[in-house]
């Protein structure tokens, strides 16, 4: 029998890159997107395309309406005009949708029969977009999967798309498992315009599940309206490095201010700088461009008997910014604490994971005003660093930073690691000199990604966790092993 290992090193070469030119209109431009897996489901993603490829990069942009324009100050937007009759569709990267319908075959990659879910229409008012539940999966194995495509009328055939994942091993199994985290995915700061580096870096070895803490699109300066900011997810999820990676890891998708609405931003704020976009129209259009299905962006989920990782909402719940701090004063708001402190108490995961969007421990910088480790936050800060540091065997992963870290609190002794911008050239707002002791064991102001891995020696009966940082090209940068 062949190795699973050595299967999943292989098969790309038989799957993964399927000729989509073989066939006609709809296309899947923007490949698929597997996510939320446990060990019995798993959610993919789908759209359909006009074109097989986004738009060349010289189409004309279009310029902001505003009653007044004053250098550094933000004025009321009163619109968009585009350069042409079809507006966003006819954008640079843009990958104008189409009607039709999708369906997913998958069956283990060890073999098996096939199992498909039913021709499912996409939501032209999502984007042209669909999602697909798959249900009744064996925990710890690794799928196949196939995405089909046809037009409306059910005749017509369109393109396939080829790739697969894994679903997470039963809370009671003792099993290798590895993951990684990224943050921060600025459009132009992309490596080229085939993506980003690390993408392709992460395919050398590649991870379980993969997390993105947010920050995954922008849409501060150009989604002035709901139509634009689907743009900023097709030009994104149609670079070439990002379609290779998710058609290939399972992913799960967290969400922070860029991609909800605005910079630190929270539900009440009030601006008339985002034209017709609103913060909740964010929140509808995140969980319809991620593999969610409309699920709650905050969760829990059980990778084996070592492992157990929590995501929480960091955006939906909170409170202004500009807030007295105080007991009353949140970011998760109290009915996700709730759940998280129970659900984190009763597990017996020997390794209890928090990947939270934004720092819990950092040092952040002073002028900073957005997050649990900034002083306006002191009281929820100081409550759940100290609810971590009792707990054993419990780490933090952060995005949001722009830099790489690992930091000790001083008080509680509560771990964390702040993974890292998409790239080098999204990285900054710290200087390397600023090693801070007392909170620092690690410090990198580059671009890259965290590598997470839970196992066990051989011959051992003790689980270890091991934290890896990686520069963009996948070069080790700094681990760190606990047992």
């Amino acid at each position: 029998m062949i190795p699973m290992k050595v299967i999943y090193h292989i098969a790309p070469l038989f799957i993964f890159f399927f000729p989509v030119s073989l066939f006609a209109a709809p296309f899947q431009a923007e490949g698929f997107k597997t996510g939320e897996m446990t060990d019995h489901s798993a959610i993919v993603w789908t759209r359909l395309t006009r074109n097989e490829k986004a738009n060349p990069a010289d189409r004309p942009l279009f310029e902001i309406l505003y009653t007044k324009k004053g250098k550094g100050r933000r004025f009321p937007v009163t619109g968009v005009k585009y350069a042409s009759k079809g507006g966003a569709a006819d954008l640079p990267f843009a990958v104008p949708g189409m009607e039709g319908e999708t369906r997913v075959r998958f069956r283990p990659l060890a073999g098996g029969e096939w199992r498909e879910t039913p021709w499912t229409p996409v939501a032209k008012e999502w984007d042209f977009t669909c999602q697909h539940i798959l249900n009744d999966l064996s925990p710890g194995t690794r799928y196949e999967i196939e995405v089909e495509s046809r037009g409306t009328d059910g005749k017509e055939a369109g393109a396939v798309q080829k790739g697969g994942f894994v679903t997470s091993p039963s809370p009671e199994v003792s099993a290798s498992v590895s993951f990684t985290v990224s943050t921060g995915q600025m459009f132009s700061d992309r490596n080229s315009d085939d993506g980003y580096a690390i993408y392709d870096s992460m395919l050398k070895d590649p991870p379980d599940f993969f997390v993105h803490t947010g920050d995954i699109v922008y849409y501060d300066r150009e989604a002035k309206s709901p139509d634009l900011a689907n743009w900023l997810w097709q030009r994104m999820y149609s670079r070439p490095s990002n379609v290779r990676f998710h058609k290939r890891v399972g992913s799960y998708f967290m969400k922070d201010d860029h991609d909800t609405f605005r910079d630190d931003c929270w539900p009440s704020i009030k601006t008339q700088s985002m034209g017709s976009m609103t913060f909740a129209k964010g929140q509808d259009i995140f969980v319809h461009q991620v593999p969610m299905h409309g699920r709650k962006t905050y969760r829990t989920r059980r990778w084996g008997k070592d492992l157990q990782i929590w995501m929480v909402e960091g955006r939906d719940f909170r409170s202004p910014n500009t807030m007295i701090d105080g007991p009353d004063k949140t970011i998760w708001g109290q009915e996700q604490k709730k759940w998280f402190q129970k659900t984190f108490s009763e597990s017996d995961a020997a390794f209890q994971v928090l990947i939270s969007p934004t720092p819990i421990v950092g040092p952040d910088r002073d002028n900073k005003h957005d997050n649990l480790a900034n002083s306006n936050f002191t009281h929820e800060g100081n409550e759940i660093r100290s609810f971590l540091g009792s707990q054993k065997n419990a780490f933090v992963v952060c995005g949001d930073r722009h830099w790489q870290y690992h930091s000790r609190d001083p008080r509680t002794g509560l771990n964390e690691f702040s993974c890292g911008p998409a790239s080098d050239k999204h990285a900054g707002g710290w200087k390397q000199s600023d090693y801070r002791k007392k909170y620092h064991q690690f410090l990198r102001v580059q671009g890259g990604y965290l590598e997470v891995r839970v196992n066990r020696d051989k011959g051992s009966d003790k689980p270890f966790i091991r934290f890896v940082f990686h520069g963009e090209d996948g070069q080790v940068a700094y681990e760190k092993r606990f047992e």
